[in-house]
């Protein structure tokens, strides 16, 4: 149906751009028409298939047969066999032996459509099926193919599945009439090699596909084996094939071989599909694509493109494409930079090989067309001033300002623009801003049924890029089930409604499950009907994440310090009731006594520091202070066997050294802990008769005597950590008290201080210590000095042993 149409009369006076536009225009038109045609054709056939294998009982291909064994018999058309079978039906000849095409009256309830189903929102209609889909797969990956083996591939790609084809091989014939091999798919290399060029020889099939102007078939390879030479025939491999010339002006060039695996001749709607699908394919294959020309040789166009690679910024080498008067009708695009961006999005090597009034043709007839011809003609360099570039593609308008300067370069032109409403920079940042963000855009034209993913959205969803941006109806399969009806109305309110939606939900993915949010908006046209959608999606699986580890830890927390203040306040009832009072006064054995403890401040633990001051059976006193390692329950307990332990055995009248040893051993096999309980203690055994104090110590810091106005620490006699080592020995010393004598015990509380060294500690509670009996407050040192550790860390326990002047007596004590 091509050769129906013919360019519009632009007008004899009309504009070489002009009247080139118009045949453009012109082919463009007659193309579709051919494929509506086809697709009417097709619907036809289909239909009337369907028709003959309900009367029939036979299979699809029967069928077809059985329709062409007609027309053939009554000598018609196929086409017209179709009508007149699908007219029978309707005058009832065979109606009774078709099934019905809907349901039968009664109570049949439809089920709504799915939201997540494309054909509700595509505006004019389902997606293509049969035909349409394998064409509209081909039609996309064409946009992006720039040699003969991408076109290759694709219709490999496309034809494979559905039809059985195993390879295809794309000649050209030569100035010599030689075959040459410039494309190829599914074909070894060996096999390509060997048949990469082919003489002008008689009896070959793609020749005279190409000199007769029409497709041949082979499909009985005993027959046509005697007629034709069989290109690329391993014997068995491929059992039918066919050579389709691709259209296109004259003389025709460029043929397409397809290999099947399947045996048997080509149906009707095979070869329609193919036809339709070179057709589809004429453009990238076409030879007046981009004849070289001019001045300059292909050697310095892909120099120039060598140089243009490594530049920055946009810039294209365009080459003049003139009628047979020699006006310029076109440019194609020779070369191209890596930063060389269309309004489209077309990138760099993509642009090569495109016509400009093909690609952009609003430019026809405006002054950036002129200043490309004066700058061929005249050599003077155009710098245009900044212009509004619009157009309409697949019914969205796109909209942005450039400004372009044009120069010669032999017979060509070097153009370079500036793009105002965009930068590299911008675009730079974009992409930062989707990987930081872990989110990346997405657009969906409901026009042509076309969805766009950036990047990141593959890496959102953990998807294959390979495998292009998931349809519609694919993401229920991914989605976690409870999320399916909330997504859905958001589907709803968005392509349905137009409504904007910013809504979360989750998908399962090889690596488990992902916690994603939408956030989108759709285009409407005049009438309000949404045309195109555009957002982004934002995986928010790490925030999600540390919500719920951040919400377990707090719940966690707030069940450890309901423990914590419950231990505490168990540790602390046990504490009160196995210490004597915090702070209070004795009179034992004729000394006077001042205790003073102090908890720590810090902390919801209780501490193990602990204190006795008890009189024994023969009249002496017993002196003991302790400090358990560790805070909490473990520590009171073992304070509590410590303490009365000590007392007990000290009662019984065992020697000091004798009580260490035996509480040293009781740790060591007591404790429930692997690292094990220790603690330090300093004990003291007082006899009134003779003022002597016997002492013996395990690991504690010495006893601080105050006498005659000085402070000394006693010498320390041997003693360990309790629960450190088996076997440790335990030494005493003897101290005897004179009247007027301070002895003091202290846990290591009061003498610590982190980042210090003790022995300053030490110093200053000798200092401190004097000081107060030197200014007449020695019967409240332990009160003042256990006081003045405001901010403590630690528990503190101090014991003050006062021989008071003159006096003599005994008391019981705790």
């Amino acid at each position: 149906m091509e050769g129906d149409f013919t360019a519009p009369d632009a007008g004899e006076g009309a504009a070489p751009e002009v009247r080139a536009l118009a045949k453009v225009v012109a082919r463009l038109r007659a193309e579709v028409v051919d494929l509506e045609g086809g697709a009417s054709m097709t619907a036809v056939l289909e239909r009337a298939k369907g028709v003959v294998m309900a009367q029939a009982g036979v299979p699809a291909e029967a069928a077809y047969q059985l329709l062409l064994d007609r027309a053939e018999q009554h000598r018609r058309t196929l086409l017209e066999e179709c009508w007149i079978t699908l007219g029978r039906l309707g005058e009832g000849g065979a109606a009774t032996s078709v099934r019905p095409a809907t349901p039968p009256p009664g109570p049949h309830r439809e089920e709504a459509p799915s939201p997540f189903s494309t054909p509700r929102y595509v505006v004019g209609g389902a997606r293509p099926a049969g035909h349409g889909r394998v064409l509209a797969q081909l039609a996309r990956g064409l946009a992006d193919a720039r040699t003969p083996d991408d076109v290759a591939e694709l219709l490999l790609t496309a034809l494979g599945e559905p039809e059985e084809v195993d390879g295809v091989m794309i000649y050209t014939v030569a100035a010599a009439g030689n075959l040459e091999l410039v494309g190829s798919a599914g074909v070894p290399a060996e096999l390509a090699g060997q048949w990469s060029s082919i003489p002008p020889l008689s009896g070959v099939a793609a020749l005279e596909a190409v000199d007769a102007q029409e497709a041949v078939w082979l499909e009985d390879l005993r027959r046509d084996g005697d007629r034709y030479l069989l290109i690329g025939d391993p014997p068995g491999r491929w059992p039918s094939r066919a050579w389709l010339p691709v259209p296109g002006s004259l003389p025709m060039t460029t043929v397409v071989g397809f290999f099947r695996t399947r045996p048997g001749p080509f149906d009707g709607r095979t070869r329609t599909l193919l036809r339709r699908a070179v057709r589809l394919c004429a453009g990238p294959l076409r030879e007046d694509r981009g004849p070289l020309g001019g001045d300059t040789s292909g050697e310095d166009v892909a120099a120039v493109q060598a140089v243009l690679d490594a530049l920055p910024g946009p810039a294209v080498l365009l080459a003049p494409l003139r009628s047979e008067t020699g006006d310029v009708e076109d440019y194609l695009i020779e070369a191209a930079t890596p930063g060389a961006v269309d309004v489209a999005g077309r990138r760099g090597k993509e642009l090569v090989g495109r016509r400009i009034l093909e690609t952009y043709p609003t430019v026809a007839g405006t002054a950036l067309w002129d200043g490309y011809l004066d700058t061929l003609v005249t050599g003077s360099v155009y710098e245009g001033d900044p212009f509004t570039y619009e157009e309409v593609t697949a019914g969205v308008q796109q909209r942005s300002v450039y400004s372009v300067r044009a120069s010669r370069l032999g017979g060509r032109l070097v153009v370079s623009w500036v793009r105002h409403d965009t930068s590299e920079r911008e675009t730079r940042l974009l992409a930062d801003m989707q990987r930081l963000g872990n989110l990346g855009w997405a657009g969906w034209n409901l026009i042509t049924d076309t969805i766009t993913w950036s990047d990141q959205v593959y890496v959102v969803f953990d998807r294959d890029p390979a495998l292009g941006p998931m349809r519609l109806e694919e993401l229920p399969e991914h989605l976690v089930a409870e999320d399916l009806p909330r997504l859905g109305a958001a589907v709803q309110r968005l392509l349905g409604d137009g409504r904007a939606v910013d809504e979360p939900f989750r998908i399962t993915t090889a690596h488990g499950v992902r916690h994603l949010r939408i956030v989108a908006e759709a285009q409407r046209d005049a009438d309000g009907t949404p045309v195109e959608v555009h957002g982004f999606f934002q995986d928010l699986s790490a925030q999600k994440d540390a919500e719920l580890a951040l919400r377990d830890s707090e719940r966690d927390n707030l069940v450890q310090r309901g423990m914590l203040k419950a231990e505490r306040a168990l540790g602390a009832r046990l504490q009160e009731t196995l210490l004597p009072i915090p702070e209070q006064s004795l009179e034992l054995a004729g000394l006077c006594v001042d205790v003073a403890y102090v908890p720590a401040d810090r902390g919801l633990n209780v501490g193990g520091d602990w204190y006795s001051a008890i009189e024994l059976p023969d009249r002496s006193a017993l002196f003991v202070v302790g400090d358990v390692a560790g805070h909490g329950l473990a520590a009171v307990g073992t304070m509590a066997q410590l303490r009365f332990t000590a007392k007990g055995m000290s009662i019984t009248g065992s020697g000091l050294p004798d009580v260490l040893g035996r509480l040293n051993a009781l740790l060591l096999h007591t404790t429930d802990d692997e690292r094990g309980a220790t603690a330090t203690m300093v004990m003291g055994r007082y006899q009134p008769w003779d003022h002597r104090l016997t002492w013996v110590r395990a690991g504690h810091p010495p006893p601080l005597l105050i006498r005659d106005g000085e402070a000394r620490f006693l010498p320390q006699p041997e003693g360990p950590l309790l629960g450190a080592l088996h076997g440790s020995r335990y030494e005493e010393a003897v101290v005897d008290l004179l009247p007027g004598d301070h002895l003091l015990f202290y846990t290591d509380g009061l003498v610590e201080e982190p980042g210090e060294d003790i022995t300053m500690g030490l110093d200053r509670l000798a200092a401190e210590a004097l000081r107060l009996v030197r200014g007449g407050r020695d019967l409240m040192v332990a009160r003042i000095l256990a006081g003045t550790g405001t901010g403590n860390r630690d528990d503190i326990c101090v014991l003050d042993i006062h021989l008071p002047r003159g006096r003599d007596g005994a008391a019981a004590g705790a």
